[in-house]
């Protein structure tokens, strides 16, 4: 077994695909296929089960996915620290809500690429259930999450919190003025959006179960909604100060319980980070700061 074993292993265990690990590490599926077959008889266990669509991790392969992935950073550590000079180097994988860096997004790359210069981001959008997902199954380094989590096998990490505010036309005169309307409107993204969630769980609060609903799956469409009339929302009252002062709404602060957002960076606490993650982190907790709300 060698180290390069174990990539090809993580690989197919990323994809969940013989032919697209191949790709990635640009080898041939024979090899792939082979090398998998390999470390399998050497564990004496099978680390995939497969089917025609795809492959998926065993009990025995999950298992070895993290030795792997801290047998592979053990490594890369050592490159780098017998090397002739300790630069800060690697690629690494951050997922977020699309609203979190809107603001802060650019000002934490700009710091990032002026203190380390060959460390590689690429970042990914999804909603938190998905990133939290992806964190746990090694498809992401780390990601910006709302809430603390209580998981054993995650770290986080408290960078940032934020005001989530109502947002109505420019017509509307308050919060009672949302709540009156029949029927009553909302534009809102995909199910396991956070905003979303809080404000189905205002509308309850308020004893309202029902609502009319427009799915946008952006902020500059949900507010061109909202600017046209058609209904309200809930969103960061940064985004909108920042970007959407001039257009046709107003904003309407919220509750406490409903109205504050905390932003945690989350990362697998049973892999040694590397000095990339390391770096990122360390800016990320003072970059995505912003002042605290009372």
């Amino acid at each position: 077994m060698s180290d390069n074993d174990l990539k090809l292993f993580e690989a197919v265990a990323f994809h969940e695909s013989f032919t697209k690990a191949a790709a990635e590490m640009f080898t041939v599926q024979s090899n792939v296929t082979a090398r998998i077959k390999k470390l399998e008889e050497e564990f004496g266990a099978a680390l995939f089960s497969r089917t025609s669509r795809n492959v998926k991790l065993t009990g025995a392969g999950e298992t070895l996915l993290r030795y792997s992935k801290q047998i592979n950073r053990l490594i890369e550590e050592a490159k780098e620290r017998l090397g002739e000079k300790e630069t800060v180097k690697g690629l690494i994988k951050v997922g977020f809500l699309e609203t979190m860096l809107v603001v802060k997004g650019p000002e934490l790359v700009n710091e990032l690429a002026n203190r380390y210069p060959f460390v590689d981001l690429e970042f990914k959008s999804a909603m938190k259930d998905v990133l939290v997902n992806d964190v746990l199954n090694y498809r992401l380094d780390a990601a910006f999450v709302p809430a603390p989590l209580n998981h054993p096998e995650l770290a986080q990490i408290r960078v940032k919190e934020e005001e989530i505010v109502a947002v109505g036309p420019d017509s509307c005169p308050d919060l009672n003025g949302i709540l009156s309307q029949t029927p009553l409107k909302a534009i809102v993204f995909d199910q396991g959006c956070v905003f979303r969630s809080r404000l189905e769980n205002w509308l309850v609060f308020n004893g309202i179960s029902n609502y009319h609903k427009t799915v946008m799956n952006s902020i500059e469409g949900v507010i061109n909604f909202i600017a046209s009339g058609i209904g309200f929302s809930f969103l960061p009252r940064e985004i909108v100060s920042t970007f959407y002062r001039d257009r046709k709404i107003r904003t309407f602060p919220l509750p406490k319980a409903f109205g504050i957002m905390e932003t945690y960076l989350i990362y697998r606490n049973d892999i040694p980070k590397s000095t990339a993650l390391t770096a990122f982190t360390d800016i990320a907790s003072t970059a995505m700061k912003s002042e605290r709300i009372p």
